[in-house]
Parts: C-alpha cells; structure tokens; sequence
C-alpha cells in the first residue's frame, strides 16, 4: 500500500484539481470504491489551503472532475503524519462508510492543530469509530485470503486461474499484492462486483466489474480438495457455530468443499457412534531399549557428518549467509579456537580470513606456525551483526548463543584430537569450560576439564582485540600474542614428540 507519510502532489496536478474560485466551501469528487490515490491529492491541497473539515463535503461516484470547487494558487507542500496516521489512512479508505474520508480528513486535521497523540486515545469517539473500520477492513482481507478459490480454465493466451469474491469493502486494490506474492508464476484473475484484477506473470492490472457466469463449473483440483476435506472431517468434533464463527455462510457458495458440508454433518451423529462402538485397539508396543539405541545411533560418526549437521542448521540469531566451518586437517597438532565468524568470513565461509584473521596468519608465521598444519575453528558458528548503513558490524554472542554451539564444538575437537587447543579470547574460553574466565588472569598454558577428560590448553587474546587497540599500544600487545604463540608452538612440539 502506498505510504501516506509523506503526501506529494506537482502544481499543476493541484491546479488542475482545485481549479476555479475563492469560496471557502470545497466540495471534493473522488471515484468510486477506494480512491487512495484521489484522496492524497486532496488531503494535500486541503491542507495547504488551511480548509478546516467543516468546510469540505466529500462525494465518491462518477464526476466529470475530481473537484468541483476550489483554487489554491501555490503548490502544496507535503503533509509529515505520524506513522499510526500514515498506517490508518489505507486501511480505512477501502470501507464502505461513505462519511470514511471526511472522518479520516478530521484527524489529520486534529492531529496537525495540536492534537499530535489523538491517535493513542482509543477513548476518543473519532479515534474509535476510525478504529472499527480499520478493522472491518483487516477482517474482510483475511476472509479474502482465506475463502477465495481459483479454477483452472483455458484461453487464447493459454491456461488461467480464475476465481470469483464478493467482499464486503472496496478491499480489490488492496488484497491483491498478496496473490501476486503467492501465485506470481501463475495467470490469473480475480472477479468481483464492483472490479476485477489480472495478472499475467509479470504486471498487475485493475478492470471492470466481472460476471460469475464467466467461472468454469469446476476442475479436477476442486474434486481432490474436496476429497480431503472430507477425508479430514472429524464428526466427533462438529460444532455448526463454530464453523459459520470462522467461515460465514456467504461465502460457502463460492467454495468447493462446502458443497460436502451438509451431507458430514447429517452423517456426523451415526459416524461418532459407530466410532465409540467399535472395539479398541492397543497401540504397538515398542521396546525403550531398542528406542534409546536408535536415537543414541543418530549422532554423526564422523567430522563430515557433524558439519554436514551444521551446515543444514539454521543460524539462531537470524542474518547469516552460512555457517562457517571448521579447517584443517583432523589429527592436527594444534586447534585454535576463536569467537565467531566475521563479515568475510561468513561471505567466504571459511574461518580467519577477515581482518582479524590476518593478524593471526601473520603472527602464526613469525612464531613458526603453519595454518596448514593446525585446525581453526569457532566457538559459534554464524556471524551475528547488526547492519549500519551498508556495513555489517560483529556483534558479540550472548552466553546462550554460546552455550547452543557448544555441543558442536565439544564433538568437532572429539573428532579432530587435537594434542593442544588454543582458546582465543573470552567467548571460546566460555565455550571450553562453561565458566567467564577473565583472559588477563588466564592467559597462558591452561587444563580444560569440560570435557570426559582433561586436555592440554593455552588461553590468549582474540587478534580483533589487537585491531582495536590505539596506535600506540598495538606495537606492544601485537609482541605479547606473537610471544603467546611462539610458547604454543614449543608446547605442540613437546606434545607431539
């Protein structure tokens, strides 16, 4: 729907609709049904001419211009509403109500003559009315979208859905973008009273009313709904009030499966007791021994397996292109473990190759490491950010987040057997004991106990936390993690000798 936040007409599109006189009554022609577009221009002129609601009769039916009287001889400038403002004004337009843009023009007016909060006030006779359009309105779309059914037929261009409604408001225009979103592969048309909408795969486009006569009696889609229907009817839970609560009986001649309706419900009574008289059967026994085997079986055996899990997971905080998983070759010597992945980590789907990955390469390289023989990993695998602007920017996983990675780490350094693993900062040192162990009184050769057994360990700084430090601290920090490291290396080689 169009955003009224920000109402925009040109000059000549005001003169032309404002034009003639000085009178101080305006008298406003919009076209039938739902005038959104109509409406902006004259909310904008009206105000513009500071015209108080009292003098403005609105008329919607044929006229031979949009206004009948009128004239403002500047441009109008635009109108800035309050977004429940800006959002109720589409959602009242489509109603009935012929007094809806007289209402709708009287709030704007109070709204921008001091009255900024009259929207919070439900208590507000205007406010309320207003309110109970908006959501007659929203009723009558959800029963459009759910009671509308389509029937294949064919025609010179080719096969088409069409399907026939009557809604109670001029709801057209706006109920059908969500069929566009949901069948945009598909040619179809919606007929009503008052207008009809058609979309080809590619435009959408408003018309006349249409003719009902104009449906196909029916398809073979409509024969297999109504197969399930009834197959899925549970007479021992018909409840008549309910259903017509849910699905009114004005809509049930335009629906396929209402057609069986009468014949269940007659049939309800004897199908419910036919049920309570047949004889019980006991459900089959399954043996809790063989059960708990089966799911214990389930865990990955192998690495591939494990991140073939992790790669089909869902990120828990939503954003993520993918998860990024761990590197290098199983039986390394040394892992290295870090927070999570960074922006181009996640673009790349490989660990340690944004910025701070950098760092680390380079330290590793003077402290004689080699990323080709060591494991590299994280403690969560998707990045968490928030956006700003075009950039991407790490935000730090909550404990939680930690906590539901957890499992996967434990198993991938089960699998990879490490002989050392290096905790780079907080989070995977979290992530390794379960406890927030600060990394200045850690730092160094460290037992993990987390898991059945303890190993070897090593705590130091994440390298993203040289990155941030000022100039004139990096120099010396980036020499601690390099001596940080070259200590890992002398402990891999006593390890693994």
């Amino acid at each position: 729907m169009p955003d009224l936040s920000n109402l925009d007409a040109d000059l000549g599109q005001a003169r032309d609709l404002f034009g003639g006189g000085r009178a101080a009554h305006r008298t406003v022609h919009l076209r039938p049904g739902a005038d959104l577009a109509g409406f902006r221009i004259a909310l904008r002129g009206l105000v513009a001419g500071n015209i108080p609601p009292e003098c403005v009769t609105w008329s919607a039916g044929d006229a031979p211009s949009l206004f009948g009287a009128g004239a403002f001889e500047e441009s109008a400038p635009p109108v800035a509403l309050p977004k429940a403002v800006a959002g109720l004004i589409p959602m009242v337009v489509p109603h009935r109500d012929p007094e809806r843009y007289a209402l709708l023009y009287g709030l704007v007016w109070r709204v921008l003559h001091g009255e900024r909060h009259l929207p919070e006030i439900a208590s507000d006779p205007l406010v309320h009315r207003l309110g109970g359009m908006r959501k007659a309105i929203g009723r009558d779309l959800h029963k459009m979208h759910a009671f509308l059914r389509f029937r294949r037929t064919e025609s010179l261009e080719g096969e088409r859905f069409v399907a026939w409604f009557e809604p109670d408001h001029h709801i057209l225009e706006a109920a059908a973008p969500f069929f566009v979103d949901r069948f945009r592969s598909l040619a179809w048309s919606i007929l009503t009273p008052e207008g009809s909408a058609h979309w080809d795969g590619t435009a959408l486009r408003f018309g006349p009313p249409g003719d009902r006569a104009a449906l196909p009696e029916g398809d073979g889609f409509e024969a297999g709904w109504r197969d399930y229907y009834e197959s899925t009817f549970n007479p021992a839970r018909t409840n008549l009030k309910a259903m017509r609560a849910e699905m009114p009986k004005k809509y049930w001649h335009n629906l396929p499966e209402t057609a069986a309706i009468p014949g269940l419900v007659r049939a309800a009574a004897g199908r419910t007791a036919q049920m309570i008289e047949r004889e019980p059967q006991m459900p089959a026994k399954r043996d809790p021994v063989r059960a708990v085997a089966a799911m214990a079986d389930q865990d990955p055996k192998t690495l591939a397996a494990l991140n073939a899990i992790i790669r089909r997971s869902e990120p828990l905080v939503p954003g993520a292109t993918q998860a990024v998983l761990g590197e290098g070759p199983p039986g390394a010597t040394i892992a290295f473990v870090g927070e999570q992945p960074g922006d181009q980590e996640d673009r790349q789907g490989r660990p340690f190759v944004g910025p701070a990955g950098q760092v680390l390469m380079r330290a590793m390289e003077e402290a004689g490491l080699s990323r080709a023989d060591s494991y590299l990993t994280n403690a969560v695998k998707h990045f968490k950010f928030e956006e700003r602007g075009k950039r991407r920017i790490h935000q730090k996983p909550t404990a939680g987040e930690v906590s539901h990675y957890r499992w996967w780490l434990d198993r991938e350094l089960d699998f990879v057997a490490p002989r050392l693993v290096v905790a780079l900062g907080a989070t995977a040192v979290l992530a390794l004991t379960g406890k927030a162990i600060p990394i200045t009184r850690a730092r160094g050769p460290f037992r993990f106990d987390r898991r059945d057994t303890p190993f070897q360990g090593f705590i130091t700084v994440h390298p993203s936390y040289l990155l941030r430090l000022p100039d004139e601290a990096k120099a010396e920090a980036y020499a601690a993690f390099v001596a940080d490291l070259r200590r890992v290396a002398d402990l891999g080689r006593e390890l693994s000798g």
